[in-house]
Order: structure tokens, then C-alpha cells, then sequence
């Protein structure tokens, strides 16, 4: 194998369309014009009618970029039997767009409703067991996650990724090895982010190692330490650690890019890597920031 089998993406949350968060949604054509300038060659979906959710038109608007759709985040709630179903058909209706412009190999990105509940918000990065699910919501939950992936796979042949996140009921090394050994592998991997599993308490190179068959998808976000103190010391919420800057540009913090790069390698890993740079409105400018980012990945061989 090659570094070439290994493709290089973004995403919208790079500038500022991020979940439950109020960037600039009105400038899609702008987003994907400084995503091909900075060379990137692919993109995820981004937030639900951010991109244009027209199979044709969004297709037209890809192609005019040499940019590939890689996948789509989509927020689901599965700890309550009652949020099932409309967790269901919003992971169809994103899936049924994706498959059409995508192709088979993109992939689905389910993720816990980010911010939603206020406990794990607020501990976002110092989650303790007494915070997390109870056994009966872990059954319900597991059951919802298999349910979603299982009819996405059925109704348009696309796989799922679930994506550990801060400020989530899935965040911590010990949530997520839970939540993979009791789903289904045939139709639901991991979404290796290796920034939300940092603050989250683990090591990203150690889920690889132990996750590797799973990781159908990789987000590259960088941890800043400094950053992660402060906000333990002081208590900050997911949101005040993001917009202090926990998720700092890539090189700048701890996380061992160039060993998970090689370990990528050695494992066959011939999928995405998808740059994440979290941008809050007002922490800068997007586009040098993926530049930066990108010639970063450049100086790994990617």
C-alpha cells in the first residue's frame, strides 16, 4: 500500500457550520470554492441544508470542484426509545442523498445529539461513570444504534460510522469500547476523531490499534493540553472548550499525527481522512486555517 490510497477531505464545520451552532450557512458556494483552493478533495455533507439537498444540483456543484461527497453527519438520540424513529428517518433521508451522490463507498456519520443534554455538556472532558447511561438506557440505546444502521444499510447499501463525541452520552474510551462490542460490525464502524477522543480521556492511537477493523472513517482534529487544563480547572462546557480553542490547529497540539499516519498504513487503511477544524464565528479565518492544515498533512506524505 501506498500514501496514496489515503485521501485527504473537509468538511463545512471547518468554517463555522457546525451542529446546534449559528455560523454562515448562506455562503455554501464560498465553503467549497477555499475547500478546493486549499486542496482538499472531498467534503462531508455538513448540517442538513447547508449543501444543496438537490441530487442533481448538488452533484453539479461537487463536480465543478473536482470535490467527492464523502459522508454526512447525522445527529440521532438513541437513549430514549421514543426518539427511534425520527432518528431513523433523518439518517434515511441524508443516506438517500449521500448514496445518490456520493456512491456506495461513502459513508453515513451517526453521533449522539451534541448538546443536548446539559450534564454532558457541562462535564464535556471529565465524564465520570456516575454521569453515564444506566444499564436499561445502554440496551435501548445499543438497540437504537443497531436499528438506524441496519435500515441505512438495507435501504441504500451505505454503512454507518458512529462518531464519539464531546458533550455527548458517547465520549469517553470506556463509551465507546462498550457501544462497538455490542453493535453490529457488518453495518456499523467507527468514526476515529482523533481531537474528541483526546479530550474525551483516551488515546487515539490506542483506539486505532484496538478499533482498527472498525475505523471506516478518520477526522483529523488536534488537541491543545493547555487548553484541556484550563478547561478542567475552570469547568468549562463543550462549547467553552471549543471556542477557547481545545481543537487547535493541526501540529499545534499532542496528538502523534505522524504515528497514526503510519499506523494507518500498516493497517491498510485506504479510506478518508477528513480535516475538522472547528470554527466558532469570530476565531478566524477559516480558509488560511485549512490551507495551513492542509500543507501539514502535505509535510506527512499525504
Amino acid at each position: 500500500m501506498t500514501k496514496r490510497t489515503i485521501r485527504v477531505g473537509n468538511a463545512p464545520c471547518s468554517w463555522g457550520v457546525i451542529e446546534n451552532v449559528a455560523g454562515d450557512r448562506s455562503a455554501y458556494t464560498r465553503v467549497l470554492d477555499e475547500m478546493r483552493q486549499a486542496g482538499y478533495e472531498g467534503t462531508e455533507l455538513g448540517d442538513w441544508g447547508f449543501l444543496p439537498p438537490e441530487p442533481s444540483r448538488l452533484r453539479t456543484e461537487l463536480a465543478a470542484r473536482q470535490l467527492e461527497l464523502i459522508g454526512a453527519w447525522v445527529s440521532v438520540s438513541l437513549h430514549d426509545p421514543q426518539f427511534h424513529s425520527a432518528s431513523e428517518a433523518a439518517a434515511l433521508r441524508t443516506a438517500r442523498l449521500v448514496a445518490e451522490v456520493g456512491g456506495a463507498s461513502a459513508l453515513i456519520v451517526l453521533g449522539d445529539n451534541p448538546y443536548s443534554d446539559p450534564v454532558r455538556t457541562r462535564e464535556a472532558g471529565r465524564i465520570g461513570r456516575e454521569q453515564g447511561l444506566s444499564e436499561e438506557q445502554w440496551n435501548i440505546f445499543v438497540a437504537g444504534a443497531n436499528r438506524v444502521a441496519r435500515a441505512v444499510l438495507e435501504a441504500t447499501g451505505l454503512r454507518c460510522v458512529f462518531h464519539p463525541h464531546i458533550g455527548t452520552w458517547i465520549e469517553t474510551p470506556e463509551e465507546t469500547e462498550r457501544l462497538l462490542s455490542l453493535t453490529d460490525p457488518t453495518c456499523l464502524g467507527l468514526c476515529l476523531d482523533t481531537g474528541h477522543i483526546r479530550f474525551g480521556g483516551g488515546d487515539p492511537l490506542v483506539s486505532l490499534r484496538h478499533y482498527h477493523d472498525r475505523v471506516w472513517l478518520v477526522h483529523f482534529k488536534d488537541h491543545d493540553p493547555r487548553v484541556a487544563e484550563q478547561s478542567r480547572r475552570l469547568q468549562w462546557n463543550a462549547l467553552e472548550s471549543i471556542a477557547h480553542g481545545i481543537f487547535c490547529e493541526l501540529g499545534q497540539g499532542d496528538i502523534d499525527f505522524p504515528a497514526i499516519v503510519q499506523q494507518l498504513q500498516e493497517h491498510s487503511y485506504c479510506g478518508w481522512i477528513v480535516v475538522e477544524q472547528d470554527i466558532l464565528p469570530g476565531m478566524g479565518s477559516p480558509f488560511e486555517s485549512a490551507r495551513r492544515n492542509r500543507e501539514y498533512l502535505r509535510a506527512l506524505g499525504l
